[in-house]
């Protein structure tokens, strides 16, 4: 059985998923954390990576 999931700022849940959503939206590399104090979430971060790949050197 899972708790309902609450947010400050008087959110739903369905606006609490919206904006998990959004958060994952476009993400290739990464994560997404949820904080949740006291039943109720409070924050959401997106932490974005981006690949560098190292090019192959010039022959001359």
């Amino acid at each position: 059985m899972s708790a309902p999931l609450r947010s400050l700022e008087g959110k739903d849940e369905a606006d609490v998923l919206h904006d998990i959503q959004a958060a994952l939206q476009g993400l290739r590399f990464g994560s997404v954390e949820i904080t949740v104090h006291n039943g109720q979430v409070v924050q959401i971060e997106r932490k974005e990576k981006f690949r560098l790949q190292a090019q192959a050197p010039k022959r001359s």
